[in-house]
């Protein structure tokens, strides 16, 4: 029996438009409903995330960064791992030299060194504000995560994030869009999150499906008893899934739950 549903947001449960199908909705509505605890699992921050929370009228604590924060629909910080100041500082050091747009969050909220149309895209629609500094003039401390952004070239991403891995072997890169490159701590995973929460509430990893889209989401998948890729998602994750459902577009989300859930 299936006590808890970990998903992810963006292009999971929301469609590329951020949108949430009048389906999605009443299913989300149907678990609460029936005792099954929903829990969003995004790389989005946590500032974010609460609006998607109450708007889908969820009352669980939220999984942010990645699986760096988490924090009760209150705002009480249950689970924190920031990325350790010295690497971020290395970080922001590579981003200057190779040109590479980064957004640096601390403490949950964002800074950019340049108001330019990466920010603008990123943040439209998603309640999101963000403030415009050299980082130098910042304490890098309590950092959440980076982000490298390049809208345009996916390639070029999945080069920052090799060589990334390759240099920095003890901090969690990957990609979560094709045009993001996440930046964070080792123990900052989606997967890590489910798991501090599912032991919090006495559920066992059989009684959780975890569901997404991206590779960001392999981990979360592979930490769920029932494991979900979406028809959209990528083929990585798709490999290490127990089941594959339909796009976003279809409302694969609900199609998972109606045959891990709610069959008859």
């Amino acid at each position: 029996m299936i006590k808890m549903i970990a998903t992810d947001i963006d292009g999971t449960i929301a469609n590329l438009r951020g949108e949430f199908s009048p389906a999605v909705r009443n299913c989300i509505k149907n678990l609460e409903d029936n005792g099954v605890k929903v829990v969003l699992v995004t790389g989005r921050m946590h500032s974010s995330a609460i609006h998607v929370a109450r708007d889908l009228g969820l009352t669980t604590p939220i999984i942010s960064y990645q699986g760096g924060l988490i924090k009760d629909i209150d705002g009480k910080t249950l689970y924190r791992k920031n990325l350790n100041s010295d690497y971020a500082k290395k970080i922001i050091k590579w981003a200057r030299e190779n040109n590479v747009h980064i957004n640096l969050y601390i403490d949950d909220i964002l800074y950019v060194e340049e108001d330019n149309d990466t920010v603008k895209q990123y943040t439209n629609g998603k309640h999101i504000d963000y403030n415009v500094c050299n980082f130098d003039d910042l304490e890098i401390k309590d950092v959440n995560k980076l982000l490298a952004i390049d809208m345009n070239d996916a390639d070029r991403v999945t080069g920052w994030v090799l060589e990334l891995q390759a240099k920095y072997p003890d901090l969690y890169i990957v990609k979560s869009t094709p045009y993001f490159c996440e930046i964070g701590s080792k123990e900052a995973k989606k997967s890590l999150g489910v798991e501090f929460l599912a032991d919090l509430w006495g559920i066992k990893r059989e009684e959780v499906l975890t569901i997404g889209d991206q590779n960001n989401d392999i981990d979360l998948v592979e930490a769920g008893g029932v494991g979900v890729a979406m028809g959209n998602g990528t083929p990585d994750l798709k490999a290490c899934a127990d089941f594959i459902t339909d796009t976003v577009d279809n409302d694969g989300f609900v199609k998972a739950i109606e045959k891990f859930v709610f069959r008859n």
